[in-house]
């Protein structure tokens, strides 16, 4: 708690032009303290001019004011100074040369003397004129990679021929005839280049930040698709097994009915059987017992009627099967079971490829613009979209705002407020295409927006729902001085400047939309993770003055 007490007070009693604690202490009108030989040297270089002003905050006085030392101030320094110089280093602390036994903490390192002193210690570079011109600096354990190791000597001297530190006797020695300018002086023009560095590190850091936030949200993006799948998968297949089982309860109930029709036809036979039987036995027993009769007369009379049959149908043409079965229902089931697994089979074979195709988080992307000119599709713009007063040319590749209104008919389709025109092709997979926008008034604010969208965009009336980039519909970059990205009304500042031949590359099935600028290298402007839920269309948006071309796949960049 002392130690950090002390700090507290060093820095509340620091003068702001040396960063030292003061030393005959001043205060001037403003209420800002500094050295007494600070703050003269600061306003003797002010003389001529007459105005002097307060080093930190800069208010101005005139005539030049009578300093005066501050006693209340020097009281309190010298109190800090008393407590500072009880203060023992420790654990990382530079230890005061100087001292014998235990050892106080060093305030200061002296570049002459290659030694460290504490406050106490110090005090003879302060009152002794002997060391007035050695260098002090914040004490440091590093004093002795100041050194030559071979001269034993300052190092203050920078050799640019060897890129190495020394002392000035390697100067006039090993390195005699080098370019060698002083260290400082080195300094500070690797000072100029180490901003550079810093700059270029800055800006690597703030891509591998957005490849970081990007990465996160296609792990984000990809889970979403993913489970958006699994659903879709589970509610199509819990229909399709809904259906299957809706198909089962109707088989079984025809086979069921079909088992109780037979079954009523069998029993209403067996009945009639069972009676013939039984009419027969009778008609047996009665035959057996006229056989044995004595009565001559009652077997005539009765032999008439019991030798003619009963008439009824003749149970012999009633045929029989031993092992009745649905042998017919099985077979069909079981073809339309094989028919069934070989549908499904060439069905998944083409999901399979589909789902396969889904791209990884850490896809590989085409790189040159020969890489992406594998996936270059040909667009062309659709009259019945183009606003009435844009025109088209060249084969319907080239549409210019010039202001004027054109002969176009009326269609469901066209853009009747903004400036817009939608291409024919839809896009679809891993498609790519190159367009160049140019300026008819350079100097005028002149702009155009390519933009992809869905086909369902609004196209009638002003507002965000039929404008390319204010809705969820359309995604858009904003070509003028400047870039700018668009998407649902939310805007994106870009940093890179306008390019005039943009390259527009879109994989669908993993919901990438990237814009570059094309020119000896693929630069990217930016980039949209996205899960694509309708085929996309090219659009374009052009501004008063200005034209847009589709360029071919066979063109050079200039």
């Amino acid at each position: 708690m002392a130690e950090a007490s002390i700090s507290v007070d060093q820095d509340q009693f620091s003068c702001p032009v040396c960063l030292d604690l003061l030393k005959d202490p001043v205060t001037i009108h403003c209420g800002h303290s500094f050295c007494m030989v600070c703050i003269n040297g600061c306003w003797d270089q002010e003389d001529q001019r007459g105005v002097y002003s307060c080093p930190q905050c800069r208010e101005t006085f005139t005539p030049r004011p009578v300093l005066r030392r501050n006693y209340f101030i020097a009281e309190m320094l010298e109190k800090v100074r008393k407590t500072d110089s009880h203060c023992y280093a420790g654990p990382g602390d530079v230890e005061c040369d100087s001292c014998t036994g235990r050892k106080l903490k060093a305030v200061k390192s002296c570049l002459v003397c290659l030694a460290s002193y504490c406050e106490a210690h110090l005090k003879p570079h302060y009152q002794s004129p002997t060391f007035k011109k050695h260098k002090l600096v914040k004490a440091s354990t590093r004093l002795q990679e100041r050194i030559c190791s071979q001269h034993n000597k300052l190092i203050e001297i920078y050799c640019r021929t060897d890129q190495s530190c020394i002392c000035y006797l390697c100067m006039m020695h090993d390195h005699k005839g080098h370019d060698t300018v002083e260290a400082a002086a080195e300094r500070k023009k690797k000072q100029n280049q180490l901003k550079e560095v810093q700059r270029k590190s800055q800006q690597r850091l703030q891509q591998k930040e957005k490849k970081l936030r990007e990465l996160k949200q296609a792990v984000v993006t990809l889970k979403r698709s993913a489970q958006a799948a699994v659903e879709d998968s589970e509610r199509i297949f819990t229909k399709l097994i809904r259906s299957i089982e809706k198909k089962r309860s109707e088989v079984t109930e025809l086979i069921r009915t079909q088992e109780k029709n037979q079954l009523r036809q069998t029993g209403e036979l067996l009945e009639n059987l069972q009676q013939e039987i039984d009419d027969l036995k009778r008609r047996n027993t009665e035959l057996e017992q006229l056989s044995v009769t004595e009565d001559h007369i009652h077997f005539l009379q009765s032999f008439q009627s019991l030798s003619v049959s009963s008439g009824s149908e003749d149970s012999s043409s009633i045929t029989v099967h031993q092992h009745p079965s649905f042998d017919g229902v099985r077979k069909s089931l079981s073809d339309l079971k094989e028919r069934l697994e070989e549908f499904c089979k060439e069905e998944f074979s083409k999901v399979s490829p589909h789902a396969a195709a889904v791209q990884t988080i850490l896809s590989s992307e085409p790189k040159t613009r020969e890489d992406f000119l594998q996936y270059f599709c040909r667009l062309t713009l659709d009259p019945n979209t183009v606003h009435h007063e844009l025109s088209l040319s060249e084969q319907n590749r080239v549409v210019t705002n010039r202001g004027g209104k054109q002969n176009y008919s009326d269609h469901p389709e066209r853009f009747d407020y903004c400036w817009q025109v939608l291409c024919k092709e839809s896009v679809s997979g891993r498609s790519y295409w190159e367009v160049e926008w140019s300026r008819e008034a350079w100097g005028q604010l002149t702009w155009v927006s390519i933009s992809v969208s869905y086909k369902g965009i609004s196209r009638k009336g002003r507002g965000h729902k039929c404008r390319f980039g204010f809705n969820n519909q359309s995604w858009s970059l904003f070509c003028s001085s400047t870039l700018t990205f668009w998407h649902n009304s939310i805007q994106t500042e870009l940093s890179a400047p306008s390019p005039s031949r943009i390259g527009v590359y879109v994989d669908h099935s993993a919901g990438t939309l990237s814009f570059y600028s094309v020119s000896d290298t693929m630069t990217l402007l930016h980039t949209v993770h996205t899960t694509f839920t309708q085929p996309l269309y090219a659009g374009f948006e052009v501004g008063l003055r200005s034209s847009v071309k589709l360029c071919d796949s066979v063109m050079k960049y200039r």
